[in-house]
């Protein structure tokens, strides 16, 4: 901060002191600006007024830095194997300059193997959703001219791998820090608090508080939003049971060659998981034994595969190694439930 005096030119014990101008205390007052008080002192000598004496004292305000980010909504629900999975943020310019805002994203909690390729968006329509048009702008890595009191939306995108589990938390910490504006397109210099006493030019002091991972007064701030991850706990398990042979018919039956077996195919959903959808059954027959055309295939049968609706197909050596494939398709099966697929084969 530069401050220049110019002294009074009279002194008298009666002086009348009046002040001008704007507050000596100038917070929000931007950094640059500078601030003068003016004095004007009128005086009597053996009862005849004088000329007036004025000064004035003129100070530059100093840089005040200040920033936040601020993490916008609720954890957001995200699958395994999601792309571009958003979260959102406000990042506001608090300080009384024009500053750039220097950004990064970094995972703070949850397993790294498990979330990848960081990416930080411009939300320019702020609906905290990342657009096609938002897309095709590309990535940034930092705010440019940021102005005072402003608040820009970002979004920042992470890609989420098949590994994660149901309940799994990913934290995603967003930190900006000020820099001076370096132009148009071009991230300035980052902005250090001036040292020793003050100066004749513009100082900076650093304001910002402690965020989610930085430390008070260091010209960054922090916030954490998290990824929550929802998803379907699925398991499969695949049963038979001897349905009759050609010697003892339907009562004890054994798996004798000519014997009729069914085949009981289960998929079920944890309690508290995603919905799985899309469920597509492929079962590959072993060479020795033949489909049952007569009985068909049933889809969305209970746990203990009855009450199907006949359903799926039959494919002829399409399988990996030529076998013959059952192939059906179940309804969504929602957290808790089981859905089940079966059909009947005959030993060869």
């Amino acid at each position: 901060m530069k401050t220049t005096t110019q002294l009074l030119g009279a002194v008298s014990a009666f002086a009348l002191i009046v002040m001008s101008s704007a507050p000596a205390w100038a917070e929000g007052t931007s950094a640059g600006t500078d601030i003068t008080n003016n004095v004007s002192v009128t005086f009597d000598v053996g009862g005849v007024t004088q000329n007036a004496e004025t000064a004035s004292d003129t100070f530059t305000v100093d840089r005040r830095v200040n920033v936040n980010v601020e993490f916008v909504g609720a954890a957001t629900s995200v699958s395994p194997g999601q792309d571009n999975a958003v979260i959102a943020f406000d990042v506001t310019n608090l300080s009384n300059d024009t500053v750039d805002l220097d950004l990064s994203a970094a995972l703070t909690a949850g397993t790294g193997a498990n979330i990848t390729n960081f990416r930080i968006y411009r939300d320019t329509d702020g609906d905290r959703v990342l657009s096609a048009a938002e897309l095709a702008a590309g990535p940034i890595t930092f705010l440019d001219e940021v102005a005072e009191d402003g608040t820009l939306a970002v979004i920042v995108i992470a890609d989420i791998g098949l590994g994660a589990g149901n309940g799994d938390d990913f934290d995603v910490t967003l930190t900006a820090n000020a820099h001076e504006a370096g132009g148009v397109g071009v991230l300035g210099n980052e902005l250090l608090g001036t040292t020793g006493a003050n100066t004749s030019g513009v100082d900076t002091v650093l304001f910002d508080g402690a965020g989610a991972t930085d430390a008070a007064n260091a010209g960054d701030f922090s916030d954490t939003g998290t990824y929550s991850v929802a998803g379907a706990l699925v398991t499969v398990a695949k049963t038979s049971r001897v349905v009759s042979d050609p010697v003892n018919g339907t009562t004890n039956p054994k798996a004798i060659p000519g014997a009729t077996v069914e085949y009981c195919i289960t998929v079920s959903n944890a309690t508290g998981a995603a919905t799985a959808t899309n469920v597509d059954v492929i079962d590959d027959l072993p060479f020795d034994v033949t489909y049952d055309t007569v009985f068909g295939i049933f889809v969305d049968g209970d746990s203990t595969c009855a009450n199907g609706v006949a359903g799926g197909s039959f494919s002829g050596a399409t399988g990996p190694a030529g076998e013959d494939q059952v192939l059906g398709d179940l309804s969504d099966v929602a957290a808790g439930q089981t859905r089940s697929l079966y059909f009947q084969v005959e030993i060869n």
